[in-house]
């Protein structure tokens, strides 16, 4: 029992992550009908960003902090200086932002050797509930996420930036003729996506250490989530999200690691074959 239970409390916590990731691109997917095949890059530089405050000698959680804002500072330089002049042709956006992820990628290497580097947590202590030990940061990590769940809910569904979001992605040409700023709207979604993929980053680091290949396995499971649940709403890449998160981390207990990633690569294939748009239809947020 005391193993099944820190099973379990595994699962959700790494499911947590892949929900934080697959937010940020399912918005920037929903937003710019683009996959920014980058985002798994800015997971890895909000490790980064976390790695770079440690390595100055100043508090692990500080850089927890700054990891989203530089993110979105990073996302809103990217999306104003490029990758908003191939929107109207996706596809060399999302070869852009794939090739904007391998120089991320090879520059962290770069800049670390090659290394896997130790980052400890804010929180080091468990939790004893019922006699099985739950690390104290990972409950940390189910707490952030709720929170920051229900706060991107409240304002795409509560505020008036919300249902400019939402107008602007229902139908551009009518939001813009009613003088919303749809470049303005574009722009502040993407950086929101990408302090979502630093704020990913950062919580995980201390769990999988810093490599430079550690974004590719969020984006892989991302890109899945989004897949799977569907373009358009907030609750399917969410749904999405819990599915391959709880696959991704449940397999493994029972089978391979190789084997536990191709089942579940092949158990989102057979879904999306039957339900092309996701689980959830895109309708409203």
């Amino acid at each position: 029992m005391d193993a099944a239970l820190n099973a379990l409390f595994e699962i959700l916590s790494f499911g947590a992550i892949i929900v934080l990731v697959v937010l940020g691109l399912g918005i920037i997917a929903s937003m710019m009908g683009i996959f920014n095949f980058a985002h798994g890059e800015f997971v890895l530089l909000g490790a980064y960003t976390t790695y770079l405050f440690y390595s100055w000698g100043l508090p692990v959680w500080l850089g927890m902090l700054a990891a989203p804002f530089v993110l979105a500072l990073i996302g809103l330089v990217l999306e104003r200086l490029a990758i908003r002049r191939f929107y109207a042709v996706p596809i060399v956006a999302m070869l852009g932002t794939y090739a904007l992820g391998i120089i991320i990628r090879e520059t962290v290497r770069m800049l670390i050797g090659g290394l896997y580097v130790s980052i400890p947590a804010p929180l080091v202590a468990s939790l004893v509930i019922g006699g099985v030990q739950l690390p104290e940061w990972r409950i940390a990590i189910l707490v952030i996420t709720a929170l920051v769940m229900a706060g991107s809910y409240l304002l795409l569904t509560r505020t008036s930036f919300g249902l400019r979001m939402r107008a602007a992605l229902e139908n551009p040409a009518l939001a813009r003729a009613s003088g919303i700023s749809t470049d303005r709207i574009y722009a502040i979604s993407f950086a929101f996506g990408s302090a979502l993929a630093g704020l990913a980053g950062a919580l995980v680091v201390p769990i999988f250490s810093l490599f430079a290949d550690l974004g590719l396995r969020f984006l892989i499971q991302g890109f899945l989530a989004v897949m799977l649940g569907g373009v358009g709403t907030f609750v399917g890449p969410v749904a999405g999200a819990g599915i391959i998160g709880v696959l991704s981390a449940a397999l493994p207990w029972a089978i391979s690691p190789v084997l536990a990633d191709v089942l579940v690569f092949v158990i989102a294939i057979v879904i999306v074959k039957f339900r092309p748009g996701g689980l959830i239809s895109r309708g409203r947020v």
